[in-house]
């Protein structure tokens, strides 16, 4: 896998969506609705509940990203902190006994939104104190403390990334983990 560069794209939030104005999006519904019928795609995955995280919109961009194996096939919410509370202990809790890719969604208190799939080979760390995703010149792609509060963000190697938030170090205001089955 030498020389593979992985690109993040940093989807909107929810609250540039609202920030944006929903009348521009009203009146694109209804071309859209006058230019062809609209038909359920069958790629788009199917939520077993409602993200407090993602928008339909930022689903729908999400999934063109995922990979073939996963595509069209059902989001079970495994774990949220406004559900499950703030503790990565509970969040090991009850990912276990789960398999196959998931999706780890988070928004901080900037109103930025993270996301990464799991399902490459990145090097992943965790313990009863953090987890870490990607590493680099001695720092972490994304680091969530053992309270799930905290975050930080450093570009490194394995994702080639830039800083995923606004700032290297954030708080967490919500945090989903999506098990893709």
């Amino acid at each position: 896998m030498k020389g593979l560069r992985w690109r993040y794209t940093r989807l909107p939030s929810q609250v540039e969506d609202t920030l944006s104005g929903k009348e521009g999006e009203e009146e694109e519904e209804e071309e859209m609705k006058e230019a062809a019928p609209v038909l359920e795609d069958p790629l788009e995955p199917q939520l077993a509940e409602a993200s407090q995280v993602l928008g339909a919109s930022e689903i729908r961009q999400l999934s063109l990203h995922l990979p073939a194996r996963v595509t069209g096939r059902s989001w079970s919410l495994a774990f949220c902190t406004s559900r499950d509370g703030f503790s990565l202990r509970s969040l090991y809790r009850q990912m276990e006994g789960h398999s196959g890719p998931v999706l780890l969604v988070l928004r901080d208190l900037d109103g930025q939104v993270f996301k990464w799939t799991g399902s490459n080979s990145f090097f992943v760390k965790g313990d009863l104190d953090s987890l870490m995703m990607g590493s680099g010149s001695g720092k972490f792609g994304l680091w969530l403390d053992g309270d799930l509060y905290h975050g930080g963000s450093h570009p490194c190697a394995t994702f080639n990334n830039e800083v995923l938030a606004r700032q290297e170090q954030f708080c967490i205001t919500e945090l989903e983990a999506w098990v893709l089955s």
